[in-house]
């Protein structure tokens, strides 16, 4: 049997390659007939890691990270019936059953059946069931017929690699961001947040037609990446007034779509850019956005969080200021990305050459064991959108 490693969480600021089980076709005690073993090709570092990379969760240590997952199918149980050994697949960062009422309805980030504690679950992420996380050299997958996307052609796939890795999650996940907001042709729209699912945000407007996509960052190096694929900045770090900025733009201080790509680490604006305000991104965005627009909120936002600078932020409660968009008639869309809504059809935008989604994020390959220095560096801001390779797939085929 081949040895097995893994990303593992191990306390706040410290994450460690630890050698972890090989995986089984197992849950508990019971055979997993219905799931897959994977040989990962790329597992990609989030901005939800690193939430509880900072200790900003629940998460215990030693739990093993990673809920980007693309992979080659090695084993397959027997109730697989249409997914074979050798495929080269997509794994949504949701783990779902497809039999459950919300999974039917296509709520597959809210599956009643894969987490005993609530609705939803992801791999190697806090309160998501438990599941082993992908950064490694190989994972277990549920449900494999249902949850996998797999890939119509392995060279072309492996070609593509650094795109369709994105699929997992990210891409996905700030396309919904935009579809949420009501991102149509024409439309004006400010992504607060340039982190890769705000670039992937950001990408996701342009592909949907938008007229002007405008970007808020604090970082320099952020902000020069989504210029780089034609979105306008605004650093919201040294100017604060962000309508001002919007209105020097566009000739009006609004916005017709907003979308939260930051979460509950937000910082204040401007004076305050250096100090945690949780609330400042939401409240921003009903500000800016126009009466009767809309406000996609992918940015996370949790239930328990140690590190939160009042007793309400520790249980996720903020100081929203709702009765502005109340007011307004804004609507909001939260929680988690339905990968599985979106990722064929954004994977035929990538295999037909619609998007570069690697290039607007900036994708960075490294090994399994540089993933400590990957995620040091994510901390610190880096505009790029780190891929661990465990097994070199990703360095030796894609361009």
């Amino acid at each position: 049997m081949a040895s097995n490693r893994g990303v593992a969480y191990m306390g706040p600021g410290k994450v460690e390659v630890l050698s972890i089980d090989f995986p089984k076709l197992a849950l508990g005690d019971r055979k997993c007939e219905h799931g897959v073993i994977l040989r990962i090709v790329a597992t990609n570092i989030c901005g939800s890691d690193q939430h509880m990379v900072r200790g900003r969760t629940t998460a215990p240590a030693g739990l093993v990270l990673g809920h980007e997952i693309t992979g080659e199918v090695i084993e397959a149980g027997r109730d697989v019936e249409f997914v074979k050994v050798g495929d080269i697949c997509s794994v949504p960062f949701n783990i779902a059953c497809g039999r459950c009422r919300n999974c039917k309805e296509g709520k597959t980030g809210i599956c009643l059946n894969v987490n005993p504690a609530r609705p939803g679950a992801a791999y190697g992420y806090v309160d998501m069931g438990g599941w082993v996380g992908g950064q490694a050299d190989y994972v277990m997958v549920p449900y494999a017929d249902w949850n996998l996307l797999k890939f119509p052609d392995r060279d072309k796939a492996l070609a593509k690699i650094k795109d369709l890795t994105l699929l997992s999650d990210i891409f996905p996940t700030g396309y919904h961001g935009a579809v949420t907001a009501g991102v149509k042709p024409g439309a004006t729209v400010y992504v607060a947040g340039a982190g890769p699912v705000g670039l992937a945000c950001a990408a996701s407007c342009q592909l949907l037609g938008a007229a002007v996509v405008i970007v808020g960052d604090m970082i320099p190096e952020r902000l020069a990446q989504a210029k780089s694929f034609g979105c306008e900045t605004i650093d919201v770090g040294r100017h604060g007034n962000v309508a001002a900025q919007i209105e020097q733009i566009l000739g009006v201080p609004e916005v017709d779509c907003g979308v939260d790509c930051v979460g509950f680490e937000a910082r204040g604006h401007g004076a305050d850019a250096g100090v945690e305000r949780p609330a400042t991104v939401l409240n921003s965005l009903m500000d800016l956005t126009r009466a009767g627009g809309g406000l996609g909120i992918p940015g996370l936002y949790v239930t328990g969080d140690p590190g939160g600078v009042d007793d309400n932020a520790k249980i996720g409660m903020l100081g929203i200021r709702i009765g502005l968009g109340w007011a307004k008639s804004h609507h909001f869309h939260t929680g988690q990305c339905p990968v599985m809504r979106y990722n064929r059809n954004l994977m035929m935008a990538i295999w037909h050459d619609k998007i570069q989604i690697a290039r607007a994020v900036n994708v960075s390959v490294i090994g399994l064991d540089e993933a400590p220095a990957g995620y040091q560096d994510f901390d610190k801001g880096a505009a790029k959108k780190f891929v661990l390779d465990p097994h070199g797939m990703v360095r030796k085929t894609a361009a």
